[in-house]
């Protein structure tokens, strides 16, 4: 994630575990836009701006006490979102938006939208040559990128291996998360099946930059 990217390429940021598929979920649950920030801080602010909109996101896997939401897609799952405006925080995905400053487009991805972004960017831009970016070197985001790139490119990629790369990135992550104290530790037990419902997101979740944050919406299916 720190090479520089260049301007006028499609860019599309992966995050399966657990950032865009929290993402997903919630625009599945009638959110209307997610203002994606790359710091708590910068979450807060843009909160102050706007206090109608919901808070959502994690820092160390949990939710700050004062986010009305973590970054949990099963916790999203039931929340009662239309017609609401969410403001996004987490560690890596939301971060990852703000390293393409002049992309032809911007995208968020996981494993839940993979084929509706392929089928967006072919159609919206077809000749446009793309960049892809892992937020982290979890297996479960270079295994959908791999798949990405695969249909990208017009090839039957391994469905079989992007939900073993996801089951292997939810066992590194809870792995690392048994390193910490107690009340320190993530369950992914509830999230993981979200993560790996490969192609349930019938759409692709588009950026427009903004100078403190990305806000995401939902494409209509190509």
């Amino acid at each position: 994630m720190d090479a520089e990217i260049p301007s006028g390429r499609v860019v599309v940021v992966i995050d399966v575990i657990r950032a865009f598929t929290t993402a997903a979920v919630a625009f599945e649950r009638g959110a209307t836009a997610i203002a994606c920030t790359p710091s708590l801080d910068a979450a807060r602010a843009l909160h102050r701006q706007h206090p109608g909109h919901l808070l959502i996101g994690e820092t160390g896997g949990l939710r700050p006490a004062d986010f009305n939401y973590g970054n949990s897609p099963y916790e999203i799952s039931t929340a009662p979102l239309t017609g609401h405006h969410l403001i996004q925080s987490t560690s890596n995905g939301t971060v990852g938006l703000a390293r393409s400053p002049h992309p032809a487009a911007l995208l968020a991805t996981s494993a839940r939208n993979v084929t509706a972004t392929a089928r967006w960017i072919t159609t919206t831009h077809p000749r446009t040559p793309w960049t892809i970016i892992c937020t982290g070197r979890s297996p479960e985001d270079w295994a959908c990128a791999t798949y990405l790139d695969g249909l990208l490119q017009g090839t039957t990629p391994s469905r079989s291996a992007l939900l073993q790369g996801i089951t292997d990135g939810a066992v590194e992550h809870t792995r690392a998360y048994a390193t910490a104290p107690p009340t320190e530790r993530v369950d992914l037990t509830r999230d993981l099946p979200f993560c790996r419902a490969v192609d349930s997101s019938p759409f692709a979740m588009l950026g427009q930059i903004h100078p403190t944050h990305v806000t995401l919406t939902k494409a209509a299916p190509s």
